[in-house]
């Protein structure tokens, strides 16, 4: 199983590699880069994981694309003693640099591929192996990919089987949030997001005495002692600031309405758990940010604003708007659920072992 920079691609590698155990007794080895967020989240979830070094693809002319070719040769190398070693029968991959070089491996070690695209706009290492594997599966419907067939996105067992309702109020007890009232859930992804987290905090006195209470994830890399927590005195809505969140269903469960990002994982995981969210698509990259969250918005399902657009002025309204309107709020959440598939990493896994069983 090949995947990894962000959590876009080892979230789905590592809800795959749990299907594939409780389906069936299966040796498991996950391909990475030791910069890659791959190097931390993959052991820790118990899985094997080798290195080979990555090979990313310089955007712009330079001494770095000329040795572009060179490295890729010995990162496929590499990559294809791995896959001798370990006698893989089936390869898996969901995008990320150190997925080119395991899929042209594959190619040449004849062993079936399949491809798991998680964004709506594929990334360079994806394209390429679709043109030479039938196996390709993807999260959005709209993905444009040859013999693409749409399952939905991977996630953990814990999330798509969560029920809000149900943990809403262990949800609260672990953040420290009051047990009535609503609750605005920002995060911004793993490493946070400056224009969210500004937004959050220049808002959040007015959110309060609106009665909204806020649990704000702001990156470990962002928080500092001067996130402290903040409690109005007279509705007696909270502000909760925390770093990192381990337990995001847990998080999803406490709160009414959220405010993030459109990555993949972020847009299926509230569509899943019917969580109505204001999505704010990343300003920069192949523009796939601003087309993940397309099929929820277009339902009606998810409300977007755009990064240069979200001032504290318009979150506050934004979300006064969405919390004042329960039935709305109903509306988005049931329609969210009815859009999202949740069983997409049992069906990846039952496709991968029936390449495996087709091997042998």
């Amino acid at each position: 199983m090949a995947g990894g920079g962000t959590a876009g691609h080892t979230s789905p590698l590592i809800a795959t590699a749990e299907q594939l155990a409780e389906l069936a007794e299966v040796d498991i080895l996950c391909v990475g880069t030791p910069k890659g967020l791959e190097s931390r989240v993959i052991p820790e979830a118990g899985l094997e994981l080798a290195m080979i070094p990555a090979v990313p693809l310089p955007r712009r002319p330079s001494g770095d694309l000329v040795r572009v070719p060179t490295r890729l040769r010995a990162a496929v190398n590499q990559s294809r003693a791995l896959l001798r070693g370990h006698r893989a029968q089936v390869v898996v991959g969901f995008g990320g640099y150190v997925s080119l070089p395991v899929y042209l491996a594959a190619r040449r070690e004849k062993i079936p591929l399949v491809v798991h695209e998680g964004n709506a706009v594929s990334g360079l290492a994806n394209k390429i192996a679709a043109l030479f594997t039938p196996h390709v599966v993807t999260t959005f419907p709209a993905t444009d990919l040859p013999h693409a067939q749409m399952l939905g996105l991977p996630v953990r067992a814990a999330i798509a089987g969560l029920d809000r309702r149900a943990t809403g109020p262990a949800g609260r007890v672990e953040f420290g949030l009051p047990p009535t009232g609503p609750v605005l859930l920002v995060s911004g992804g793993s490493q946070g997001a400056r224009s969210l987290n500004l937004a959050t905090i220049d808002a959040a006195q007015r959110l309060l005495a609106a009665g909204i209470s806020v649990l704000h994830v702001l990156g470990s890399a962002n928080f500092t002692d001067q996130n402290q927590p903040i409690e109005d005195p007279q509705t007696g809505a909270t502000y909760r600031p925390l770093g990192y969140v381990s337990d995001m269903g847990l998080a999803y469960a406490a709160a009414d309405l959220m405010l993030g990002r459109s990555g993949a994982a972020t847009v299926m995981e509230t569509a899943m758990t019917g969580l109505p969210t204001i999505f704010v698509p990343l300003p920069h990259g192949n523009g796939e940010q601003a087309r993940n969250a397309d099929f929820l918005i277009n339902a009606r399902a998810g409300v977007r604003v755009e990064d240069v657009e979200l001032t504290a002025d318009r979150l506050v309204g934004e979300v006064q708007a969405l919390i004042g309107d329960p039935a709305r709020l109903r509306l988005m959440s049931d329609t969210c659920r009815a859009l999202a598939p949740s069983g997409a990493a049992r069906a990846l896994a039952q496709l991968v072992l029936s390449l495996a069983v087709g091997k042998d």
